[in-house]
């Protein structure tokens, strides 16, 4: 039966009193033929919506290439061989971090691989390296990789943090309390800021501080945290992390990551890096020498040429989310989360699903996953889209994750998917 859930009349008068009015009109909605003109879109912890400011950033650089050929690198309207540093401030300020703490360049897993290099020193006695066990692949396949490659068993040293029995996410005092039992033992901790599957947001700060305590190096994967929740990586003393773009950050699909090393690794020339072109200061690039003298900063992990046309995407929403400001979007975010959870909490209730993602919205990010028993997700989420128009993502198992990304997600569009949602589960009852 279905449930008595708020009016539509109620979400669409929540937009509009809203204080944060949605920037839907800057990007491209999906069209749909259905009861609604365009989708209802959550699946930005995937993919974000293309901004309407993106195609003409990506023309301009086309047209200099077309008219300038190689003099674009220094008559382009940006030129490119310094593209990268015009992301550097609005990335920093993303991140809360230096600016010479931040370079953005290549994929999230290469730069994951690159910084693991430098960071990931192993000895007989501290090895091993903690993920959660419900990391992205990914990272697995990272960390499981770069610890082969220093002669070690994956299976011995990647040690996988699990939630309590019965309990869907990690407690901030259980990974407290591994690194402390462990102290001698752990050498990398790794961990996603936000976890791609259940949504949980890790406390950074202070599982920095226990892994320190502990003699480790604390890395973060920001790949569902960027651009979702406020960071202050410097502050709180993270000794580096890295991020995709594509997400949360609304660039083109593949477009260039980021990477943060905090400043007191910067010039220390002990660690091993794996240099290129790039990696040199910019002031010798072109003498041709055949040693690098790096920068004092993050540029020194660079390798190569910034990649101009998957970098113009990036530097398009770096500049609508300085804008908009991270505060602001995260004080939406915590409301429109909200607002969807208490539409889940109508339809859920005495049915086989249930919200896994902490209530508390100071341990979640712009995510509610949802648990479904016996149910084939991919199916669900099929129906949701041609049905009822509303794009959610499946992961497997059991669990389809909603994002209502608050630069372009509504409470009407909250609003359909709780309706979408209690129609389909009572077809399948």
């Amino acid at each position: 039966m279905t449930r008595q859930l708020p009016s539509e009349h109620s979400a669409l008068d929540a937009d509009r009193k809203d204080e944060f009015r949605s920037r839907q009109d800057e990007f491209h909605l999906l069209p749909h033929d259905g009861a609604y003109p365009t989708i209802a879109y959550f699946a930005g912890n995937s993919l974000g919506l293309q901004p309407k400011v993106t195609a003409g950033r990506m023309a301009q650089e086309l047209d200099d290439w077309a008219t300038l050929g190689v003099e674009g690198h220094l008559e382009a309207k940006r030129p490119w061989i310094d593209y990268h540093t015009y992301l550097r401030e609005p990335a920093a300020r993303l991140v809360g971090a230096l600016p010479q703490e931040v370079v953005m360049m290549n994929s999230l897993t290469v730069n994951l691989h690159l910084l693991m290099i430098s960071f990931y020193r192993p000895t007989a006695e501290r090895n091993l390296i903690i993920i959660e066990d419900s990391a992205f692949p990914s990272d697995s396949y990272a960390v499981r990789s770069q610890a082969a490659l220093h002669g070690f068993d994956p299976d011995d040293v990647v040690v996988r943090l699990k939630p309590r029995e019965g309990e869907f996410v990690l407690r901030t005092e259980d990974i407290e309390r591994y690194l402390t039992d462990n102290a001698s033992k752990v050498a990398l901790v790794l961990l996603g800021g936000v976890n791609y599957y259940t949504g949980e947001l890790i406390d950074i700060e202070t599982i920095t501080a226990a892994g320190h305590a502990a003699g480790a190096i604390v890395a973060i994967d920001l790949a569902h945290a960027a651009g979702n929740v406020p960071l202050k990586l410097h502050d709180w003393g993270v000794d580096w992390a890295a991020w995709c773009s594509y997400k949360y950050l609304n660039s083109a699909p593949g477009a260039t990551a980021g990477a943060f090393i905090h400043e007191r690794h910067l010039g220390n020339k002990e660690l091993p890096k794996l240099h290129g072109w790039w990696s040199t200061s910019r002031e010798s690039r072109f003498e041709m020498k055949p040693v690098v003298e790096e920068p004092h900063s993050a540029d020194s992990w660079s390798v190569s040429n910034p990649p101009i046309l998957a970098m113009a995407p990036v530097l398009a929403s770096l500049e609508m989310f300085d804008s908009a400001g991270m505060d602001a979007l995260r004080e939406k975010s915590i409301r429109l989360t909200a607002y969807l959870e208490s539409l889940f909490d109508v339809v859920c209730a005495d049915r086989p699903m249930r919200v896994i993602t902490p209530r508390d919205p100071e341990r979640r990010g712009a995510q509610l996953s949802l648990q479904l028993d016996n149910t084939d997700v991919n199916a669900f989420t099929n129906r949701l889209r041609r049905e009822f128009g509303v794009i959610a993502d499946a992961r497997q198992p059991d669990v389809i994750r909603f994002a209502p990304v608050p630069m372009y997600s509504t409470y009407h569009d909250c609003w359909r998917a709780a309706v979408a949602l209690d129609q389909i589960i009572d077809t399948l009852q």
